[in-house]
């Protein structure tokens, strides 16, 4: 191996490597982002040729104003220090609107209206009206329909998943997923009470939660959260923290989460035993909680294995799925994993998939790695969920060993 220590730039001077174009247009971003989230669709909608009345032009570009100007006022007054949860609501309800006409106007602008053209329809002025009025339909309906999925309770979704080291006695395990819950600004007590009546309806062995409670403190959020205490289990109910937590005293979650009856899995594993076999359920902390700067909050993954058998199988909570490449690396049988939102507002997703190796669903990693991620239950700031559904999850763990016949 070659010793670089000592090493020096060619021309003697210690200089610091210059970040990339790319890097230093990140740091602008978030003053660039709203602007042009606003900035598009009012061009698409009023000044792409469509020669609109003069009362409809000044109309529209006064909406446009006043959303750009709103969205970031209301975002910083609902999340920052002051947490306004009327103003959060506003902000969020903005921000999903804006990034929808944005996507819309983004690709009808681009595919429709060379269409229309190609098709001899209209003129100039009749195929810009038609792209602004389809830009309107195609936003208000998926506005809609986006608000609904949000709101609702998640369908179920089933499905098994074979672990190559686990015993013919825990062969039919069931355990029940929900994650990212996201209480917040938009009360939903009455809907969390629904989401634990439909996963008791599961009669699952051992029940998860994978972080993102909420967002705000413990004792703010406190009603929305209790009806977590109602969800039943056939050993056990689990729960690591997410990284919203530690936006909002983690530490308080933690204690509500214990107090409500559920283990939290701090760096720790538990024994679930059936049928003469075992697996291990070990969770770990966000991969933010070192960063959050609360003594003893970090993401341990040996310390969360310590004293297991390294020979039983194992089932991890880590919130985010980038946490897999130290699961797989230890040898870990199934992750189970939540944050992503499925990408939550199409096309979202594909920022997503940036930061993270896997979107939604069961995927392989590794020697005998599995990581199953979901699309979460709840939903983040913007209340609409557009080609992303939510969900709550019963994977029914299988083994590929038959069980030994009674003599």
């Amino acid at each position: 191996m070659t010793d670089t220590s000592d090493t020096r730039p060619a021309d003697g001077s210690a200089r610091a490597a210059r970040p990339s174009p790319l890097l230093r247009l990140m740091r602008y971003l978030p003053l660039i982002a709203p602007v042009l989230l606003w900035a598009v669709p009012c061009w698409v909608l009023l000044y792409g040729g469509q020669d609109w009345p003069l009362p409809v032009l000044t109309a529209g570009t006064a909406v446009f104003g006043v959303g750009l100007v709103a969205m970031p006022l209301a975002m910083v007054r609902g999340h920052g220090r002051r947490q306004q949860d009327r103003a959060a609501i506003l902000g969020d309800s903005l921000l999903g609107g804006s990034w929808v006409l944005f996507t819309w106007s983004v690709l009808l602008g681009v595919l429709l209206r060379p269409a229309l053209a190609v098709a001899g329809v209209g003129d100039g002025q009749d195929r810009a009206r038609i792209v602004a009025w389809t830009v309107l339909g195609v936003s208000a309906v998926l506005l809609g329909w986006g608000y609904y999925e949000a709101r609702r309770v998640p369908r179920v979704r089933q499905l098994d998943v074979t672990l190559p080291r686990l015993g013919a006695g825990l062969d039919g395990t069931r355990v029940a997923l929900i994650t990212d819950t996201h209480y917040g600004p938009l009360d939903r007590a009455r809907w969390s009470a629904r989401v634990c009546e439909v996963v008791n309806t599961l009669e699952a062995d051992l029940v998860c939660h994978t972080g993102d409670i909420a967002d705000g403190t413990a004792e703010r959020r406190r009603a929305q959260a209790a009806p977590l205490g109602t969800v039943k289990a056939g050993r056990a109910r689990v729960y690591v923290t997410g990284n919203h937590e530690y936006y909002s005293e983690a530490q308080g979650w933690v204690d509500l989460m214990d107090e409500l009856g559920w283990e939290p899995l701090r760096n720790r594993h538990l024994l679930l035993e059936r049928g003469g076999d075992t697996l291990v359920v070990a969770g770990v902390d966000d991969v933010t909680a070192e960063s959050s700067g609360l003594v003893g909050h970090r993401a341990h993954l040996a310390g969360a294995l310590d004293g297991a058998d390294p020979d039983l199988p194992v089932l991890l909570l880590a919130h985010q799925p980038k946490f897999i490449d130290r699961a797989a690396a230890a040898g870990i049988d199934l992750q189970l994993s939540g944050h992503t939102h499925g990408g939550q507002i199409w096309p979202f997703h594909h920022l997503v998939r940036i930061d993270q190796p896997a979107l939604a669903g069961l995927t392989h990693h590794g020697a005998r790695t599995l990581l199953y991620t979901s699309r979460g239950t709840g939903f983040w700031g913007p209340p609409f969920r557009v080609f992303a559904p939510s969900e709550i999850t019963l994977l029914v763990l299988r083994s590929p060993q038959q069980p030994t016949a009674p003599r």
